[in-house]
């Protein structure tokens, strides 16, 4: 097939052979595995994409079941569902309480959802009690659907806040009422600029310790925390510095084989976007590090990498984009449409290179049916 160049060329690409991986965990696992899984956006409805989240239900549960029958669990309405980047508060709780429901049916499958305060506007709060107020709303309702909780960042809290002593008193007030051990979601301003300087520190070495000093307080009530850092070394060092018990989630959409992998101090359970894209490949390889084939773990990881980088380069938080064009690709969905229209915030020759990444992975399920969808694509965006 013909893709474009950043010279403004066609190159003729040849397609490789797809990599063999199982649509079922095909064993255990010894780590805490994650997918922060997209929304499948319904492209028939009438709804303005910019305005009003319009969802195809029967898509979206359907790619929980897959990442399920993989042996990953689902973390629900974050940042990858486009959570305040185009999904509000009232369909979230919806997706929400869709998923809980679903995950019932299921033995053993694992569903955390996202809580926060994306339905108080930044510029609406007032007080620290307003910023309270708003996660104690969203932590009860997940609660009364029968989820469990990850306690998101919150952008007002973020604008309020004037100290660290601020962000202790909120997450001390909401910590003390949780009805199950939580997760605490650390979010980079990479991903989200309103929340830089979060834990009241712009200097990393600072915010870390107010937010392990929260933490370790409420070691009883915290499962453990994600940090979305893109930072292998200051995941590594903030890793070493929680409580016994307090599992490390890495969110690093870089560095995530290695710090599963960990070292003679420890190591990290995930919590990444990444494995929505690569959830067969993680799933092998979660497995063969459980049975102790660690080259091997690595050895199907290392190719996704280089994929991941691309899918999560700068601007970082346009990386849905790639996410769902790969489940396009994959046959997941019939169409590459996003919520908010973010289908439009990553170039055609971003999407290219994903598909050349994936195809050297091994990622493309059915090759051949990917190449005709990347060529519909490119043909809607002027490449013949």
């Amino acid at each position: 097939m013909r893709l474009p160049r950043a010279d403004r060329s066609l190159e003729t690409y040849r397609l490789s052979a797809p990599r063999a991986f199982p649509a079922r965990a095909a064993g255990p696992m010894n780590r805490v595995a994650f997918s922060a899984a997209h929304v499948v956006a319904d492209p028939l409805s009438d709804a303005d994409p910019w305005l009003r989240p319009a969802i195809d239900w029967d898509r979206t549960l359907a790619y929980r079941e897959h990442l399920w029958d993989l042996g990953l669990g689902v973390a629900e309405a974050m940042d990858t569902a486009q959570r305040g980047m185009g999904l509000d508060w009232p369909t979230s709780l919806d997706l929400i309480r869709r998923s809980v429901a679903a995950a019932r049916g299921r033995p053993g499958a694992l569903v955390f959802s996202g809580a926060g305060t994306d339905h108080l506007a930044p510029e609406a709060a007032r007080s620290l009690d307003d910023v309270s107020a708003a996660y104690e709303e969203q932590v009860a309702a997940v609660e009364a659907a029968g989820g469990r909780i990850i306690l998101m960042a919150s952008r007002a809290l973020a604008r309020v806040a004037r100290s660290a002593q601020d962000y202790a008193l909120v997450y001390d007030r909401v910590l003390s009422q949780v009805r199950a051990p939580v997760i605490i979601h650390w979010l980079g301003d990479m991903f989200d600029p309103a929340l830089a300087g979060y834990w009241g520190a712009d200097a990393f070495d600072d915010a870390m310790a107010t937010a392990v000093d929260i933490i370790n307080r409420h070691a009883a009530r915290i499962d453990g925390v994600k940090i979305s850092l893109l930072d292998k070394d200051k995941e590594i060092v903030m890793r070493r510095r929680l409580a016994p018990g307090v599992r490390m989630y890495t969110g690093d959409d870089f560095n995530y084989a290695e710090l599963i992998a960990g070292d003679e101090h420890g190591h990290s359970d995930a919590l990444l976007g990444i494995f929505d894209a690569i959830a067969p490949a993680a799933s092998a390889a979660l497995v063969e590090l459980a049975r102790g084939e660690t080259a091997r773990f690595h050895a199907i990881l290392a190719p996704t990498v280089a994929l991941s980088r691309h899918i999560f380069r700068a601007p970082t938080r346009f990386y849905k984009t790639g996410v769902v064009f790969m489940a396009y690709l994959n046959g997941h969905q019939d169409h590459f449409t996003l919520v908010g229209g973010q289908e439009s915030a990553r170039s055609t020759l971003h999407l290219a290179e994903i598909f050349r990444l994936a195809d050297a992975a091994g990622l493309l399920d059915d090759p051949e049916a990917a190449a005709a969808r990347m060529r519909a694509v490119l043909a809607v965006r002027g490449v013949a």
